[in-house]
């Protein structure tokens, strides 16, 4: 049976194409700690390598945002999603050290994009407002729940293998994601939203610039992509940090890290869902301003109790990714419901340029002041820990100010 547009089984299958596309995305933080060791990186290195990617994302984000605009979602997914699953084999056939992890790993985030803004902006054409805001939260539920399997496997495979088997495995996944999505859109239409006469590519960008509401939910989101890229990237190495002062040796620590990182992760799959329900039920601006201040508490604090108990830094790592990822799906609704039908992309392409830009400098600056604090390869010093921590926090403050703004905006 072919599945409706907008549909519980559309929506279903194109969750799961999501959770197989986003495994690719934590891949190389599964492996850090070992390639740090094997290839003798610094943090300010493997943060370097973290944000290539990014860099690579935010402009494929940036690309495809105007390609869905002008030659609709669909089209746009099916096309440039082939060369979102060549990239990462290629990645694990030819990386041999810092200068090729860098650049290959630019070229898989490069390739990204295609799999995150076509899908959004489909769901925001076949999905009625009042549940809107949940599937929203679906689908970036998907996603956490692709970088808790890829955590889960990598660690299954580094028992018994290497960590390039382990990126392979991870790297196969994106493909079975393609196939999926090809057929859960079998009927779903490549809509292309009429424009204005006149209006050109070079114009989409100004309208978004102009529309007040949509840019604060952009500044708003950039904050939140500060601190959550970078806690993305450092959690498996600071759970293995914590393992390592808790007496666990280095290979167990590495290993046992990923799979309480994977724990984590299913606590951000409900922080999404909740997330996005709340945001239906309370209110868009309600739900981003509760969360994110309580994610910016966690920046603030967790780095400086690595000597806790495990159990208990898990726990607390878990309500971490919880609160930071709650209202991501609440910013992406909001942006939809903020511009025109027919410069959506663009506006999810400058947000791509502002947000995830953070996320290319909040890695590298974490393990910037790592390094400086003294926090050496599988160091559990505290003071290092949570000064680099704390960059995140920094970095996220603003976000609630523009939130609160906009709420102000919307009510009046």
């Amino acid at each position: 049976m072919i599945p409706a547009p907008g549909s519980g089984r559309w929506l279903a299958l194109l969750c799961a194409s999501r959770v197989l596309s986003a495994t690719w995305f934590v891949a190389y933080s599964a492996v850090l700690p070992l390639v740090r060791e094997d290839w003798g990186l610094s943090a300010r290195d493997a943060g370097m390598i973290q944000g290539a990617f990014h860099l690579g994302y935010l402009a494929s984000l940036f690309i495809v945002g105007f390609i869905a605009d002008y030659f609709g979602a669909k089209r746009a997914f099916l096309v440039t999603g082939v060369a979102g699953f060549l990239s990462p084999i290629a990645f694990v056939l030819l990386v041999d050290g810092f200068w090729s992890a860098l650049w290959l790993h630019a070229l898989t985030g490069l390739t990204q994009g295609g799999y995150y803004t076509p899908v959004l902006a489909m769901v925001n054409e076949h999905v009625e407002r009042q549940r809107r805001g949940r599937a929203m939260g679906f689908m970036i539920a998907a996603s956490s729940a692709g970088y808790a399997l890829a955590l889960g496997v990598a660690g299954l495979v580094l028992t018994f293998a290497g960590w390039r088997a382990a990126l392979a495995v991870v790297a196969a996944m994106p493909a079975l994601s393609w196939l999926v999505a090809v057929v859960a859109m079998r009927s779903t239409p490549n809509t292309v939203h009429p424009r204005p006469e006149g209006h050109t590519v070079l114009s989409s960008i100004p309208a978004v610039l102009r529309n007040r509401k949509g840019m604060l939910s952009v500044w708003g989101y950039t904050c939140h992509s500060w601190e959550l890229l970078g806690l993305w990237a450092w959690l498996p190495a600071f759970l293995t940090a914590a393992l390592v002062v808790n007496g666990a040796g280095a290979g167990e620590a590495a290993a046992l890290g990923l799979a309480l990182s994977a724990l984590t992760y299913v606590a951000n799959i409900a922080g999404s869902i909740v997330g996005g329900t709340m945001a239906d039920r309370w209110g868009r601006t309600q739900t981003i301003l509760l969360w994110s201040c309580v994610s910016l508490a966690l920046s603030f604090s967790i780095g400086w109790m690595i000597a806790l108990p495990v159990a208990l830094l898990v726990a607390i790592a878990c309500l971490y990714n919880f609160s930071a990822i709650a209202d991501s799906s609440v910013h992406s609704t909001v942006v939809a419901e903020s511009v025109p039908p027919h410069i959506l992309g663009a506006a999810y392409a400058v947000r791509s340029v502002v947000g995830f830009g953070t996320g290319v400098i909040s890695p590298v600056v974490f393990g910037w002041a790592l390094d400086l604090a003294g926090g050496g390869k599988m160091s559990g010093d505290a003071f290092a820990w949570g000064v680099a921590w704390m960059t995140l926090g920094l970095g996220g403050l603003l976000g609630p100010v523009a939130t609160w703004r906009l709420q102000r905006i919307m009510r009046g």
